[in-house]
């Protein structure tokens, strides 16, 4: 399956877009899902592309394995389920990817990081993300997961940015401090949930103040720049466009530091904004 030429995607954008449209409340049937999926490879915005994410709950009703080159799975049947579901999908080629909440919030997250350990040991040609909630416990558990990958063991945490409830929606001085962290601990990370536009703006519908993906980047890049938690966090609260598009344009051909994607129900409006904001441009398919 071929790939669009790199002019498409700078490798600061390369792979940024994860495939969560199975993770949809109004997700299709599985062959629609992974048909979509494929299409959206043979496009001309491929190689912006991550892998398709599954959820556990498809896996033992699939029967076959997905046809896509590279595939993750989200662990919503809990921790309870990580042993099952990676027994299935181990069997499959292309699996590349494992992620899961590891707590809820308020929940010491060092159990259930044990209990992912243990399976990514396991496993070591996948990546394990670890959902850890913004809240107790979070810096400890930051803290074991750079120890892990530094002996070798491929696991990274991932951070809720969105959801259903205004709780779910981190500050922007919270989603600063853990992106600094990070950079402290070179520790790559990635996003999930409410990173549906580039910038930064309020749902219409729910009142809630989403973040932009295009403000999160440009707050990575300043994070890898040595900015303190203050100047990143300003990067992440403007609803400027200029300067953030302005400071991507200009690093566009450098490799994204640490931040590894984001999931994304559909691929329509993020590509939609990039295009828009001149980030990307539209071509044939490849």
């Amino acid at each position: 399956m071929s790939r669009l030429p790199s002019d498409h995607a700078p490798p600061l954008l390369a792979d940024l877009i994860d495939d969560a449209a199975a993770l949809s409340p109004a997700s299709e049937s599985v062959t629609a899902v992974v048909a979509d999926h494929r299409h959206h490879l043979s496009a001309w915005y491929a190689d912006l592309l991550g892998p398709l994410l599954l959820p556990a709950s498809w896996l033992d009703t699939m029967g076959d394995p997905p046809d896509v080159p590279r595939f993750g799975v989200v662990g919503d049947t809990g921790l309870a389920g990580v042993t099952t579901a990676l027994s299935v999908a181990s069997r499959w080629p292309g699996l590349c990817r494992f992620e899961i909440a590891v707590a809820r919030r308020g929940e010491d997250p060092a159990p259930g990081l044990r209990m992912l350990l243990a399976a990514a040991a396991e496993y070591p040609d996948v990546d394990f993300y670890a959902e850890t909630p913004l809240t107790w416990g979070l810096m400890a558990a930051l803290d074991a997961m750079a120890v892990q990958r530094a002996a070798g063991v491929r696991i990274a945490p991932k951070f809720r940015t969105g959801g259903l409830a205004a709780e779910l929606f981190p500050t922007p001085i919270e989603l600063a401090a853990v992106i600094c962290a990070c950079q402290e601990r070179q520790l790559p990370f990635k996003l999930t949930a409410g990173l549906h536009r580039a910038l930064r703006h309020i749902d219409p519908e729910t009142g809630f103040t989403h973040h932009g993906f295009l403000n999160v980047l440009a707050g990575v890049l300043a994070a890898s720049d040595g900015e303190e938690v203050a100047e990143v966090a300003e990067v992440l609260a403007s609803t400027d466009p200029l300067p953030l598009i302005e400071t991507v344009r200009t690093r566009q051909r450098m490799a994204r530091p640490l931040w590894k994607s984001f999931d994304s129900g559909g691929v329509g409006a993020p590509l939609g904004d990039l295009v828009c904001l001149g980030l990307v441009t539209e071509g044939t398919p490849a």
